[in-house]
């Protein structure tokens, strides 16, 4: 239990946050899910500590609050303002604790957050380059398809009688001027 003056048990520092990361990859990922699984742990161990230290300080302030004999009053006295003053202590870490739990579930959440946005993007960055494949693709049987109907057409037979026809108008303007 965590007495007035002696160490705290876990303690303020940063981590992860609860279940982020795969715990089965490798690198950067398993170290940060290792280290949100430790702060978990601690998490708990606090919240466990400090509840049974409140719990311990309560009912030793009950007891010390049976006045039996009026010449230990102010021993008695004494102790209540003692267990009193621990169990506002257990209180204000208890506090303090729902305090950080708020900011790992809120930073979290912006990890995952961020993680999720980050396969989105890669996802369309993919999608962006399979489509200018694609484009690339069609564009290049478009233009093997036009160069095909215009190798036919400048060797087609209606392209000759379309020139003579044309050929032949344009003489006869000539003449009229």
């Amino acid at each position: 239990m965590n007495k007035p003056g002696g160490p705290q048990v876990g303690g303020v520092g940063g981590g992860a946050g609860f279940g982020v990361g795969n715990s089965g990859a490798a690198g950067p990922t398993a170290t940060a899910a290792a280290a949100a699984a430790q702060r978990q742990r601690t998490l708990l161990q606090r919240a466990d500590a400090d509840i049974g230290n409140l719990l311990d300080n309560f009912s030793h302030l009950m007891k010390a609050a049976r006045v039996n004999d009026p010449v230990r009053n102010s021993q008695e006295s004494f102790q209540m303002e003692v267990h009193a003053a621990r169990v506002v202590q257990a209180a204000d870490s208890l506090l303090k604790l729902v305090s950080e739990l708020k900011q790992t579930a809120v930073f979290s959440d912006f990890i995952v957050l961020n993680e999720h946005i980050e396969k989105r993007s890669a996802k369309f960055v993919q999608l962006s380059d399979d489509t200018e494949q694609l484009l690339v693709g069609v564009g290049d049987q478009i233009a093997a398809s036009l160069q095909e109907l215009e190798s036919h057409y400048y060797n087609s037979p209606h392209r000759n009688l379309t020139e003579v026809a044309d050929n032949s108008k344009m003489s006869g303007d000539q003449q009229d001027m």
